[in-house]
This record gives structure tokens, C-alpha cells and sequence, in this order.
């Protein structure tokens, strides 16, 4: 049983200048809102916390209650769905490393607030609201730094759900070479990476930035 959080004290029947009517189809049958354990907040505060517009945060919860119809997503419902982008490998561990960056308050759950605020930032955000929020997704248990026996967990995890039979093949020592290179962003060799070190790093590097940039009309 989860704790009487910020997210059940949402689902209580509410109606914010009809905004979350607004965010669903009105002919949504009896079945359906019997279901919904979640309501998210109204399209107004979404969009002020957010960079999507109105009609953009309505095509991302028809979605999204799609995929989730009672509000809320657990670890292994996020899994399951992720799969789905990833059958030729084991995506488990890269999912619940992701599931947990985009789970905030840690509770255990991502709600469509959640979703779309951790959304908002990839897509939409800044270079270095992007990056911080890469560094809290390897920062594996949230100490403010990255350490080699981290960023190796999230390599293994990454060849894993690229699967085994990808050409040309994986080599079984790459995850460990590719750490040893990501450490060059160590500069003041302490054996972890800052978000400071991180970021600058990440900046001066010109693929990491036209990665970076390709996220800007996803939606």
C-alpha cells in the first residue's frame, strides 16, 4: 500500500475550469472513469510548468491514458511497455533506471504530471536543463556524482536492451571501455564525475550537442 501522497489527494473527483474534460474525450464510457485512480492536474497549471502547449498536452494524455488508463504507471507496468520499443534485447534495467528518473518524489509511480514534466525537459529544455536531467538519470542513487561502478551498470544495461545480435557484434569488454572513456569528463581525477564536470564536458562536445538538438521537433 502506498503512502497518502501528492498524487492520491489528486485523484479525489475535481474539476479545474473543467481542464481535465478538456484533456479527455467526452464521451468517455462509465467503465473507464471507474478505472481512473488519478486525475492529473488541469491543462492551465500544466501548461505553465511545462513548455507544451494546450493541444500538444491533450494528444500526450489521450496517449498516455492509453497506455495507463488508471492515471498512474508502477515500475514493472513501465517496463512492459517499454519492451515494446526494445524486443530484440532485455530493456528491464535501462527501463527501471529510466522509470526512476522520471519518478521524481519516488514514490513508487509516474503519474501523467510526471511524464510530461520529465518530457517537457528532454524535448523542450534548455542544453543544460537537458544534461542535468541525463546526470540525475546515471547518477544512479542520487548523490550528486557519478561513479565508474555506476556508469558501468547503466552500459551493461544499454548493450543489454540493444540485444546480442546486432551487427557488427558487441564486443563483451565494450561497456567497460566506454566508461573508461566517459571518465575522461573526470577532471580533477577524484574517481567521480560532477554535474559541473559533466556538463562542461558534454558542451565542448560537438556530437553530444547535435544529439542534443535533434529532440527539438520531436513533437
Amino acid at each position: 500500500m502506498r503512502s497518502q501522497g501528492r498524487k492520491e489527494s489528486l485523484s479525489e473527483p475535481r474539476d479545474l475550469d473543467g481542464s481535465y474534460d478538456q484533456l479527455t474525450d467526452s464521451e468517455e464510457d462509465e467503465f473507464e472513469l471507474s478505472t481512473v485512480c488519478h486525475r492529473p492536474e488541469g491543462l492551465e497549471q500544466l501548461q505553465e510548468q511545462t513548455k507544451f502547449s494546450r493541444k500538444e498536452l491533450q494528444v500526450l494524455y489521450r496517449g498516455f491514458k492509453n497506455e495507463c488508463p488508471t492515471g498512474l504507471v508502477n515500475e514493472e507496468n513501465f517496463k512492459q511497455i517499454y519492451s515494446q520499443f526494445f524486443p530484440q534485447g532485455d530493456s528491464g534495467t535501462y527501463a527501471a533506471f529510466l522509470f526512476n528518473a522520471f519518478d521524481t518524489d519516488h514514490d513508487g509511480s509516474i503519474s501523467f504530471e510526471d511524464f510530461v514534466a520529465g518530457l517537457s525537459v528532454i524535448l523542450r529544455g534548455t542544453i543544460d536543463d537537458r544534461l542535468s536531467w541525463a546526470f540525475n538519470l546515471y547518477d544512479l542513487n542520487k548523490d550528486g556524482c557519478i561513479t565508474k561502478e555506476e556508469m558501468l551498470d547503466i552500459m551493461k544495461s544499454i548493450y543489454d536492451m540493444m540485444g546480442k545480435y546486432t551487427y557488427p557484434a558487441m564486443r563483451e569488454e565494450a561497456p567497460r571501455e566506454h566508461v573508461e572513456n566517459f571518465f575522461q569528463m573526470d577532471r580533477n581525477k577524484d574517481g567521480v564525475v560532477t554535474i559541473e564536470e559533466f556538463i562542461e564536458s558534454c558542451q565542448k562536445d560537438e556530437n553530444i550537442m547535435r544529439s542534443m538538438q535533434l529532440f527539438d521537433n520531436v513533437i
